[in-house]
């Protein structure tokens, strides 16, 4: 290949400008490679969105953030971002035996569900004795089991078992009889197996001033074009080097390539040679996400609350998050709310959504809804990384393999906190490097 078949040629083109996409040209960018990122969306950030909906900025896609996430911590770090925590709950609601409501304290709720949470994850330091290795361990054997699969055999009384189900369901984004015990497994073992940490870790803290400022900052660092609006392709390997075409039908000659595409959106890519085996047959089965976040605004300055329905319901988790003004200066609350399928709950039908408040809780009356739908968005197609069991042992060490000139970096293949901001940028870093060390030997 040589320079006439392209229009340009740069060292790196990244294909993507969510955290895994930025940190990893930054990073080149820094080690003096020519680094060109090209972004379908016409703004960076990827699954993470911060936009003022609802008379306030919202997050519509990932939000939370802890200190126990090594990579994401230290980028916060470097940015000067500080937290904010989620308000703690006054009152906790959630569906017992049968369906039936039930209220009480968080303290209530934690008692409830102590025992069931515990013995779901009691194996973990032989399942899993390092978070940073998550195939390493007896989840070779026990990956082919889901979370359902678990707690049926754990022989919980019907108020336990559905109290815990519903705290699950909020985690994985999915139903769980779709989700490997290894999400469960993977994020105690990063919290050192304290299932009580990896609860706060994964919905306590958000970064001060917004998912989409913190992408901005990194984005100002990157040494290289980033170009937004601009859709890749194809991406066809010659030799040492690749052709990436765009939509527009420009012809990038690239030294390296940087996918940062969720497995599940992939397919809309053309890649020749194509991709290694894992991809493709997890792009054909999906990973277990196929759920939703919405924002909801109640009338009113409702109690600090969180609430459980179950993994049937449209939306099983629910919990105050602000309160404020609606437009004509009436109080009014905040709400974010998860459900296990994304098709169950548009959040244009305001009649749907105070239809699935009620079964969460009552009392609530809901005045707007605003959502980004992950699942139908052709760039995602996913929410967060959950595997279907026996996804991640039978393919983790294939998906952050590298292909010829390609390279993939995406949460959903990060070793630690994979679904997680952590996940995207260490995996951000591991690309990086490995190219840095191919093109720039010592």
């Amino acid at each position: 290949m040589n320079d006439t078949d392209a229009d340009r040629s740069v060292d790196v083109a990244v294909i993507g400008a969510g955290f895994a996409g930025l940190i990893a040209a930054r990073e080149l960018g820094r080690g003096g490679l020519d680094v060109l990122v090209l972004e379908a969306r016409d703004r960076v950030g990827g699954r993470t969105w911060t936009e003022h909906r609802l008379g306030r900025p919202l997050e519509l896609g990932a939000n939370w953030v802890h200190w126990v996430q090594p990579h994401v911590w230290a980028e916060m770090t470097r940015y000067g971002r500080g937290i904010e925590r989620s308000p703690a709950a006054e009152e906790a609601h959630w569906r017992g035996a049968g369906g039936a409501p039930r209220s009480g304290t968080l303290a209530d709720f934690t008692a409830l569900i102590n025992d069931g949470q515990r013995r779901l994850v009691a194996d973990v330091a032989e399942a899993m004795p390092r978070g940073t290795e998550p195939t390493v361990g007896a989840i070779g054997e026990l990956d082919r089991l889901s979370i359902q699969d678990r707690f049926d055999r754990l022989g919980l009384d019907p108020e336990a078992l559905a109290a815990n189900e519903s705290v699950w369901v909020g985690h994985v984004n999915a139903p769980l009889d779709r989700v490997g015990l290894s999400s469960a497994y993977r994020w105690v073992a990063a919290t050192g197996g304290h299932w009580p940490l990896m609860h706060e870790a994964s919905a306590t803290f958000r970064v001060s001033e917004g998912m989409s400022e913190f992408t901005r900052l990194i984005a100002g660092d990157v040494r290289g074009e980033i170009r937004l609006g601009t859709t890749v392709v194809s991406v066809e390997q010659r030799g040492d080097a690749a052709i990436v075409e765009t939509a527009g039908g420009e012809r990038i000659r690239a030294r390296r390539v940087v996918s940062t595409l969720p497995v599940n959106a992939v397919r809309g890519i053309r890649f020749s040679p194509e991709l290694p085996s894992a991809w493709r047959r997890q792009n054909a089965e999906a990973v277990a996400s196929d759920g939703t976040k919405i924002w909801i605004r109640a009338r009113g300055h409702l109690p600090r609350f969180f609430a459980y329905a179950t993994q049937h319901d449209p939306i099983s988790v629910l919990k105050v998050e602000f309160h404020g003004s609606d437009e004509d200066g009436e109080p009014c609350t905040l709400l974010v709310g998860f459900g296990p399928d994304h098709s169950r709950i548009d959040p244009d039908d305001l009649a749907g959504v105070q239809s699935a408040v009620d079964a969460v809780r009552s009392g609530i009356r809901v005045t707007g809804a605003t959502a980004h739908d992950w699942m139908a968005d052709p760039l995602s197609r996913t929410t967060w990384m959950t595997h279907r069991p026996g996804q991640l042992t039978r393919d983790l060490a294939e998906l952050q393999e590298t292909a010829g000139v390609l390279h993939f970096a995406t949460s959903d293949n990060a070793s630690l906190w994979g679904g997680f901001i952590d996940g995207a940028i260490e995996s951000g870093l591991r690309e990086s490097r490995r190219i840095l060390d191919a093109l720039l030997p010592r």
